[in-house]
């Protein structure tokens, strides 16, 4: 189950009442920030709009993908480790606006973690290390660490067996 926050609304619609849950400055700024850093080729720039306008956590060696989409309301919430890649066009949404209530969720990405093209990552998902997410995924649940999952909504495709996972470690311990 993924780990949001609920709180309910009264009267119209959850979406109709955003900005009592964020400033219409903040949004418009998130807005800005995000369209830039969609369309920068620069990795490091987009890194830099993405830790210092936005107040993600990113790791080193991270790399989003153009046209990648964060979540505009509550960038914040996002936290991806290390050499990870986020895939073009991904979504990545640390809210939700729902008819009778909103829920927000922090995204934790892992380290040397792939996520395909055109995924939706969806509130309250932590990604564990060493996962790969298939193109075109809606990941609606936590996927563990060293496993591989795809589709809608994703299913477990393969996670290694105990010798591949030793001969990777000796791999790793060899490069370092």
């Amino acid at each position: 189950m993924r780990n949001v926050e609920r709180y309910p609304v009264e009267g119209p619609n959850a979406l109709w009442q955003m900005y009592r849950t964020v400033s219409r400055f903040k949004a418009v700024r998130n807005f800005v920030a995000i369209q830039a850093a969609r369309y920068c080729p620069e990795l490091r720039v987009k890194n830099w709009i993405y830790r210092n306008i936005l107040g993600m956590k990113v790791g080193k060696q991270t790399a989003f993908a153009l046209m990648v989409m964060v979540d505009v309301f509550f960038p914040e919430r996002i936290e991806v480790g290390d050499n990870t890649i986020i895939g073009y066009n991904t979504t990545i949404l640390t809210h939700e606006y729902l008819i009778k209530e909103y829920r927000l969720g922090t995204v934790k990405i892992g380290s040397n973690v792939m996520i395909g093209a055109n995924s939706t990552i969806l509130p309250g998902v932590t990604i564990g290390d060493n996962a790969v997410v298939a193109a075109g995924s809606v990941v609606h649940k936590d996927v563990p660490a060293n496993t591989f999952v795809g589709g809608n909504p994703i299913r477990e495709i393969r996670r290694p067996d105990a010798k591949e996972h030793k001969d990777e470690d000796k791999r790793v311990l060899l490069r370092s």
